[in-house]
């Protein structure tokens, strides 16, 4: 067993997990990014990159009725990456996903949910520069997230929440000082 930390950031589109994550990779930290399979099935089925082919191509990977397919994917990675370093974990968004990571790594495994209140997040989601949605797209990301892919689960067992209604100084010192928590052995 390992006795680096591996962390998964969570939360729902727009919350703000892409920044965190950015805090704990300043850091040091391993990032295992399980988004990166969605967008190689995207190019292997000469998939344009928009959220209607993602989604498309998320729900495709789980359609054999395996909802932990990305954390079986990406778990030599992990393993991997946690003899050295500690790692953060980016995009896992499934209860099943959730338990495969736990039951391997246990007490060494914590789940970090960014929470944004939905009217915040779906404006962030208008005025971000890299695939922007309007609020009816937004909306049912959501929905089939929830519904399609065990979103809520991993939201629901989190180990820490940190919430992002504020500036973004703020939510990046509440995620330096859990990071920071986090490397002391706290």
């Amino acid at each position: 067993m390992t006795k680096h930390k591996i962390v998964a950031v969570i939360g729902m589109c727009g919350s703000g997990k892409s920044v965190a994550v950015e805090e704990f990779e300043k850091r040091g930290w391993y990032k295992v990014y399980f988004g990166a399979a969605t967008f190689v099935k995207m190019k292997e089925l000469g998939l344009e990159v928009n959220e209607e082919n993602e989604k498309k191509c998320r729900e495709m990977l789980r359609a054999s009725g395996d909802k932990g397919i990305y954390a079986r994917i990406f778990l030599p990675e992990i393993e991997k990456a946690a003899r050295k370093s500690n790692v953060v974990v980016e995009s896992m968004y499934s209860w099943s996903e959730y338990k495969i990571l736990k039951e391997k790594f246990k007490d060494n495994f914590e789940v970090l949910c960014i929470a944004t209140d939905a009217p915040i997040r779906r404006q962030r989601l208008k005025t971000r520069e890299f695939r922007p949605m309007d609020e009816k797209t937004s909306t049912a990301r959501d929905w089939a997230e929830i519904e399609n892919i065990e979103k809520g689960g991993p939201i629901g067992i989190a180990d820490h929440y940190i919430l992002n209604n504020g500036s973004v100084t703020a939510f990046r010192r509440a995620v330096i000082k859990y990071i920071n928590e986090k490397q002391e052995g706290n």
